[in-house]
């Protein structure tokens, strides 16, 4: 899948590139299988900001996407679909008791293909989704489950994919896209492949209202704000204000506009599951 460029007939789009939508088959959801998706503008149920910079973008409809996918026999793809909720794309199929569902689309995923999905001994291809037990060692995987039985929880973005490395006793080691390896109970089902649209991460946005579009408000830098407004604003004249330099041009280490550290600071909480990751990220970029 390419990425269209486009033709310069405006300062906006010299260097904006575009998706290539050549894969999707059809413009129209289905019916049964979206629901209406409120904007909550980055505000809690008390209506205080809790994440910045959101508000505004298109109208859109959220697909219910199966992640579990527990339909124990054989689907046919009917179509392939945009999703503006997520940078994948989905697939529509139709399962033997002609239930439709959606689901991720693996890459190279077309219509009419057969996928299977089962607890059982599986064919090892492409979109198929079965228990990690059962998945040869070396496998790309994606939509992988953490808790069984809890469907799709990690590796679900578009060109996305882990990679089976080891089984041993009741766990298996995932090596994921960020390089951590993780452990994953054996129980625990997976999809075959990698996910698609993997040109998804060269998009050039190209112009500002484009990200309006998608509902992402500005951003305006610390350094340019008062001293009352942002812990890194003020100062007598200078681009960094009196007594800059040091890290990031500051005189003291980065901070969010309320005083917590952004760099080098460690704001991870689930200990709990630190036992199961076998090396971290960090250490698997600095191989």
């Amino acid at each position: 899948m390419a990425v269209k460029k486009l033709k310069p007939n405006t300062p906006g789009t010299r260097g904006m590139t575009s998706q290539d939508f050549s894969s999707i088959t059809t413009n129209r959801p289905l019916r049964s299988l979206i629901v209406p998706k409120r904007r909550g503008n980055g505000r809690n149920n008390q209506g205080r900001i809790t994440t910045r910079h959101q508000g505004g973008g298109a109208m859109k409809f959220y697909r219910l996407v199966n992640f579990d996918l527990k339909i124990e026999g054989k689907a046919v793809v009917e179509q392939i679909e945009y999703d503006p909720n997520r940078s994948a794309r989905i697939a529509r199929i139709r399962d033997d008791h002609n239930k439709r569902h959606y689901i991720l689309a693996v890459n190279g995923m077309k219509v009419g293909q057969t996928i299977v999905s089962s607890n059982d001994e599986t064919p090892i291809e492409d979109g198929n989704r079965l228990p990690i037990k059962n998945i040869p060692l070396g496998s790309t995987i994606h939509a992988i489950e953490i808790q069984s039985g809890k469907g799709a929880q990690i590796v679900r973005s578009a060109g996305s994919g882990a990679q089976l490395i080891a089984k041993e006793n009741n766990y298996a080691q995932v090596r994921l896209p960020s390089g951590e390896i993780r452990l994953v109970h054996l129980n625990c089902r997976a999809s075959i492949g990698s996910v698609g649209n993997e040109q998804h991460q060269n998009i050039k946005i190209g112009k500002a209202g484009r990200n309006r579009h998608k509902g992402i408000r500005p951003t305006v830098r610390g350094v340019v704000m008062n001293a009352v407004d942002h812990p890194h604003g003020g100062g007598d004249g200078g681009r960094h204000g009196v007594g800059g330099g040091g890290k990031g041009g500051f005189g003291h280490a980065p901070k969010t506009p309320w005083g917590q550290k952004t760099l080098g600071y460690k704001t991870r909480r689930r200990k709990s599951t630190d036992r199961f990751i076998v090396r971290s990220a960090s250490a698997g970029k600095r191989k």
